[in-house]
């Protein structure tokens, strides 16, 4: 038998046995929960992102953490690169939004951001969900409007002659917090750092979205969420590709890799080893290849 709670109240026992997952998640969240991701077909257009033969050094090593990377990501489509964990991921996503350097080139737009400041590069359109959010995502002692502006804060919509604009800044915290359902017990001036896990999240994705940006990376966007908030997340996603965002997706969840991406590539040992259809591919053959045990021929 389990017991359910729900924001801290009790809602009932139910039978382990015979009590679907999808009931349990339902009973938990308090409202209807669907674990598969609901998207249209992809209509990917202009190359917003090209990464073209990225390497990446470890500096104490001297080993190479990413090896010869190309690809593109499109306007209107869902790009996963899936691994396990410790095949380079991070350190590509590193290279792609400044924070480690890199040789090859980086295209946004057309334009070279190779060797552009980490500013510069979400300036010019890169928006970042971190797989950390509590080192690269919020400043957790700053207050939740704050952290929703930590992007612009440096902008004339937030700051005038070095001084910031309050009742800008609290105005579009109280917009995002109605937009995204951010549940945060003082509102705007809650502390990021007594907030949950997934309502943290949230937060994340309302300040990199609302940027109307061209580029999404998203990296284990749902690592140690709760159902409700995974949903959430996915149909962000999905929204941002259907409102003609292009979206680089870092994940190793197989469940999440197959439903919300357009495209797969699998990355091993820092090299790209295969591209996928997820309509023409199985969650086996996926695995094999994260595990390094199949690789494309090209």
């Amino acid at each position: 038998r389990c017991s359910v709670l729900r924001k801290g109240k009790y809602i009932g026992t139910v039978e382990v046995k015979g009590t679907s997952t999808k009931k349990m998640a339902e009973m938990m969240v308090g409202r209807p929960v669907s674990f598969e991701v609901n998207k249209g077909e992809a209509e990917p257009t202009d190359v917003v992102l090209e990464v073209q033969n990225i390497v990446v050094e470890d500096h104490l090593s001297k080993k190479l953490k990413v090896n010869d990377a190309s690809f593109q990501v499109r306007k209107g489509e869902i790009l996963c690169i899936a691994g396990i964990e410790g095949n380079g991921q991070t350190q590509l996503v590193e290279a792609i939004t400044g924070l480690k350097s890199c040789k090859g080139n980086i295209l946004l737009n057309g334009e070279d951001i190779s060797h552009t400041s980490i500013r510069k590069r979400n300036n010019m359109g890169v928006s970042h969900i971190p797989e950390d959010r509590h080192k690269h995502g919020l400043i957790l002692d700053y207050s939740l409007e704050y952290n929703l502006i930590l992007q612009e804060y440096f902008t004339e919509k937030y700051q005038k002659y070095g001084f910031l604009k309050n009742k800008a800044i609290r105005e579009n915290a109280e917009k995002l917090i109605s937009e995204f359902d951010i549940r945060s017990g003082q509102g705007a001036i809650t502390s990021a750092r007594s907030m949950s896990g997934g309502n943290q999240q949230k937060a994340i994705i309302a300040r990199e979205v609302s940027r109307d940006t061209d580029l999404i990376i998203a990296v284990q966007p749902t690592r140690g969420l709760d159902v409700g908030a995974i949903e959430f997340v996915h149909s962000e996603l999905v929204q941002m590709r259907d409102s003609g965002k292009a979206v680089l997706l870092i994940s190793l969840e197989l469940d999440e890799v197959m439903n919300l991406s357009d495209r797969i590539i699998v990355m091993y040992e820092g090299e790209l080893v295969g591209e996928f259809d997820p309509k023409q591919t199985t969650e086996t053959e996926l695995g094999l290849y994260m595990a390094g045990s199949n690789r494309s021929d090209d």
